[in-house]
């Protein structure tokens, strides 16, 4: 006790102090949110250049932090990305190379459980889809009984709180089949109880307890219902909170509620549910964004915006658009992995910034342990790299190029140039493509010829890395 104190006095000083710790604790280490959407192509964001899906919320997000010309899933598809965000690895490395296949490994390091190491409270939200969630009752594609052998749910990789679904659901009544499924992939809401039939899919929390309440309307508000009590929860305690938030949306099965198709009746049905459900997601993202606000917590929270892939279905018969880009989902073209980026953080991402300089969902990872000052993970190989020079506005360049293996596919994208091979051979060996990204970002000039040397170069790059990540594939990283 203080001289001049009573008990009364050194008990209000000690709580003050305790306080005061844990604020300067807390403000030492950002709050994270990785917000993610479902097959959203670069093209279908208004501070992109959309000229007709409303995405007001997330317009307001570009201008208040610093938006990404070239942010790249690690894969064409959603779970190769997915396990890229939380490992800073390349799917082929912890055995997750396509969608619905392999599981997360326990002798992965995932961001979830590093970051609870370092005082985090934890929570994913939305689609998993890096494991099963279910080792008894039958669920989504591989849940259940069948799937017993691929069970590794969110609470098992680092997740202290859990509201989450195996795979796909339709995005409006997530748990119910929608009416309708035709040609074109658009569906009908259900509206009358007696039509009512169970999707397949349910969600589930961090007991393996599948949840049923408040799962009807627009799923991206089901899965923001679920998230804002988590950071609310962990605000007020004043202790620093990581929350994944994946939402389904714009993934088929399309599907918006009445108030959204209403918004783009002029339209043809599929685009009407498609534009429709990307504007209720939008509203949801100003949603968590004004309780941030309210919450005082806004300042020191950083989140990320991205897609896992590009745009569902063929361009001219989908309503998912890449812009000005060459290909979609499942490609290795600028299409398939270019995908929406943002990142914003007002206590020290500048307002209005842009970028032209390569980023990835793997330097998610390797960003975050920096800003935390956690050890970086270095028993292993990382592909991501930390991105604090670019949030501080000192990185004039990436640098170190990054690999893409698909199916086949290959790409090597460097800061200007890429090679690519769609997989297909010529005298048993790969065939690449050279592009210059800075002055054809459509990819319509193939320079391989003419830049032998340089093609040369970046290809044996791509081999050596190739190699790095079959090793990993073969057990030798632990």
């Amino acid at each position: 006790m203080l001289p001049g104190m009573n008990r009364f006095q050194h008990i209000l000083a000690s709580m003050a102090f305790g306080w005061l710790s844990i604020t300067t604790q807390a403000a030492d280490k950002p709050n994270v949110i990785l917000i993610m959407c479902d097959d959203l192509g670069w093209g279908d964001v208004g501070f992109n250049g959309n000229k007709i899906i409303r995405t007001p919320h997330l317009d307001a997000m570009a201008k208040a932090g610093l938006k990404f010309n070239r942010f790249y899933a690690a894969a064409p598809v959603c779970s190769p990305t997915r396990g890229s965000c939380v490992t800073g690895r390349h799917p082929y490395r912890y055995g997750i190379p396509f969608a619905n296949s392999g599981h997360m490994k326990p002798e992965e390091l995932t961001l979830a459980e590093l970051l609870k190491k370092q005082g985090y409270s934890t929570g994913h939200f939305g689609k998993w889809h890096l494991g099963t969630l279910s080792k008894t009752g039958k669920d989504s594609n591989r849940g259940g009984a069948r799937g017993a052998k691929h069970f590794s749910p969110p609470q098992a990789n680092g997740f202290d709180v859990c509201f989450s679904t195996e795979a796909k659901v339709p995005t409006w009544d997530p748990l119910l089949h929608p009416k309708g499924n035709n040609s074109n992939k658009w569906w009908d809401a259900v509206t009358a109880t007696s039509e009512a039939k169970p999707y397949g899919t349910a969600y589930w929390n961090e007991r393996s307890e599948p949840v049923t309440q408040n799962t009807r309307g627009d799923d991206s508000r089901v899965i923001m219902d679920r998230a804002i009590p988590f950071i609310r929860s962990a605000a007020k305690r004043g202790q620093p909170f990581f929350s994944v938030v994946w939402f389904h949306a714009p993934h088929l099965p399309v599907v918006a509620g009445p108030r959204h198709t209403a918004m783009y009746a002029g339209h043809p049905k599929y685009a009407q549910h498609y534009y429709g459900c990307i504007t209720a997601l939008d509203e949801q993202v100003g949603r968590l964004r004004t309780e941030l606000r309210t919450l005082g917590v806004a300042e020191n929270t950083l989140l990320f915006f991205c897609s896992d892939n590009g745009p569902e279905g063929q361009a001219g018969q989908a309503p998912g658009t890449a812009g000005y880009l060459s290909g979609r989902k499942r490609s290795l073209l600028e299409g398939g992995i270019r995908v929406p980026g943002i990142v914003e953080w007002p206590a020290r991402v500048k307002a209005g910034r842009i970028t032209d300089i390569p980023c990835v969902t793997s330097d998610y990872l390797p960003t975050l342990l920096d800003l935390v000052g956690a050890k970086p993970v270095a028993d292993r190989p990382i592909d991501g790299m930390s991105l604090v020079p670019l949030i501080d506005g000192s990185l004039a360049k990436r640098g170190n190029p990054i690999g893409f293996e698909s199916k086949g596919q290959l790409a090597w994208v460097g800061d200007q140039y890429k090679i690519y091979s769609s997989g297909k051979a010529k005298n048993g060996q790969p065939k690449f493509k050279l592009f210059d990204l800075v002055a054809d970002p459509s990819e319509k000039n193939d320079l391989a010829k003419t830049m032998p040397r340089l093609a040369k170069r970046l290809t044996g790059e791509l081999a050596a890395w190739r190699a790095s990540c079959q090793a990993s594939a073969a057990g030798k990283d632990y």
